[in-house]
């Protein structure tokens, strides 16, 4: 296959704690590219924040974007216009990915067939509560075709084409993303994976930070509106109220 550059792009919202390992993993799984002899970029989006994110992210060797709304997705787009890969690997800043998944992504990148992809998670967490969510997640993810937020690769040009991820969501961003981009795979004889072999390890510290009551609360929000409070930016408070 022809030299590839790929992009790596990190949405930080107050993350000055958590973003220093993250970007330590992500530039020891990156050796995946350069032992392929692709380039790579690595870009931290810090969107708005108060605290040190700015200053870790370029300690960690990141370029670093500014974003002012405090998003998700536009600090996910924002990071993306930067960038000048042929492909986008999108990681969370509470994530920790392996070499061996980023060697899973080339390879499918290699394979030329798969347009976009995510990933199964696991979380470091004892709590059944956490190991039930992530069954279920994992099993919907796989099923479904849908890549959680906290790790997406994805063609450039398809990202672009379809038109990145929808800033008139405050959550939920990623399944909408995954469907229009399995759409666009299906027009053109291509498809969506979702690797499985090395789940990437992200934090439970929503899990750890929020209550069984509030989660509920947050779910019968989600249903009784038919979706409609993914547009509201306070009723997304475990993604935006800054615990940490």
């Amino acid at each position: 296959m022809s030299s590839v550059k790929i992009s790596v792009v990190v949405p930080a919202f107050n993350e000055e704690m958590l973003l220093p390992a993250t970007l330590r993993s992500i530039r020891a799984a990156m050796s995946a590219f350069d032992a392929r002899g692709w380039e790579s970029e690595l870009i931290v989006c810090d969107n708005n924040s108060t605290d040190g994110t700015a200053e870790a992210a370029r300690a960690g060797g990141a370029q670093v974007v500014f974003e002012a709304f405090n998003q998700i997705a536009r600090a996910r787009n924002t990071g993306a216009s930067r960038a000048s890969g042929d492909w986008l690997i999108f990681v969370d800043a509470d994530s920790q990915p392996s070499r061996e998944l980023f060697a899973d992504a080339a390879s499918q990148i290699e394979g030329r067939r798969c347009i976009a992809g995510g990933s199964t998670v696991a979380l470091a967490s004892d709590r059944a509560a956490a190991r039930l969510f992530v069954f279920a997640w994992n099993a919907l993810s796989r099923t479904c075709r849908w890549g959680a937020g906290s790790f997406v690769f994805c063609e450039s040009a398809a990202f672009r084409e379809v038109g990145g991820f929808s800033q008139a969501l405050y959550a939920g961003e990623e399944i909408d993303l995954f469907r229009r981009l399995k759409r666009f795979a299906r027009r053109g004889g291509r498809t969506v994976v979702i690797l499985h072999r090395h789940p990437l390890a992200t934090s439970d510290r929503k899990l750890r930070l929020y209550s069984l009551s509030e989660y509920l609360g947050f779910m019968l929000k989600m249903s009784f509106s038919a979706g409609r409070a993914l547009r509201d930016r306070g009723a997304c408070f475990p993604w935006y109220d800054g615990r940490r």
